[in-house]
């Protein structure tokens, strides 16, 4: 069943047969955030191919800090405002976001949204899937949105950088937790992006986005959700920052802590695309490998 939050939206995550329900609305916008790992074919060929109803494609890697050398960064309020309002969306409209993969990338653009204050936006739970096995239809070609101006609401402090997990993995008072699969956290299997370590953060602990993925690419039900985070010390009053190889699946970690109700996380935004650098000092970026 999907959780409500304060203005009576489904949130953090909205099911299929929810989201047919809210289709024709006025103020519904749907984006499609899907996105690929570095290496494969871009995901705007797949959106134009097959896409919900209506749904703007969101670029990660477009709609980011463009002064940054790291990938898809989180975007200035105003760039952000600038591009997001040409994809026709406002401030005081009903968001969700989906992708191709289940649920994979949605959850970045979904904290990309949180971050600019932005309350009314959700996942769709397993994706475009999901969409089609509720009989969902779908719609060819790029679609033509209307611009319009995005105000943007009251910032949240969402992004942590490299300082601030550095300090946080000094203090131990709380966890880095890494999405990564398990042979790359444990610096087995190299990273997709050349110019990385393998390995992790000392202290961090491991937890694969696919571990809270149903078969089908939808969360699991919250008592096994909740399981999965007190198995690695994680519990509601636990401060936490997600990790990942670039902050995309660190951002599903969070959408499956705000399915929790848990508050008191963060993604660190540079991810290993910036802590995991061979260009790095190792006293100040310190990399181990093995289990944790």
């Amino acid at each position: 069943m999907d959780g409500l939050n304060e203005n009576g939206f489904p949130y953090p995550i909205m099911s299929a047969d929810a989201l047919k329900g809210l289709i024709g609305r006025n103020n519904l916008r749907i984006v499609d955030a899907s996105w690929r790992m570095p290496g494969e074919e871009h995901a705007r060929r797949d959106h134009e191919i097959r896409r919900l109803p209506g749904a703007v494609f969101f670029d990660l890697d477009d709609i980011a800090d463009k002064t940054s050398d790291l990938p898809h960064m989180l975007p200035s309020p105003e760039d952000f405002a600038a591009a997001v309002g040409d994809l026709g969306i406002a401030g005081n409209d009903d968001v969700v976001v989906y992708d191709d993969k289940g649920l994979f990338s949605a959850a970045r653009v979904w904290w990309t949204f949180r971050a600019m204050g932005h309350d009314k936006v959700s996942v769709l739970d397993g994706g475009l899937a999901a969409w089609e096995c509720a009989g969902g239809p779908t719609e060819k070609g790029a679609a033509t949105p209307t611009p319009t101006r995005y105000d943007i609401g009251i910032a949240r402090v969402l992004a942590r950088n490299a300082n601030e997990v550095g300090e946080f993995l000094k203090r131990k008072d709380g966890i880095v937790l890494d999405a990564r699969p398990t042979p790359r956290f444990e610096g087995a299997a190299s990273e997709p992006r050349p110019g990385l370590r393998s390995g992790a953060m000392p202290g961090a602990v491991n937890l694969p986005l696919a571990e809270l993925l149903t078969p089908n690419g939808r969360l699991k039900p919250v008592a096994e959700l909740a399981r999965l985070f007190h198995d690695r010390g994680v519990h509601m009053e636990t401060p936490v920052i997600t990790t990942c190889g670039s902050g995309v699946t660190a951002a599903a970690l969070s959408l499956a802590l705000e399915r929790l109700s848990h508050q008191n996380h963060a993604v660190y935004d540079g991810s290993w695309a910036e802590w995991g650098r061979e260009t790095n000092d190792p006293a100040i970026f310190p990399v181990v490998k093995g289990k944790s």
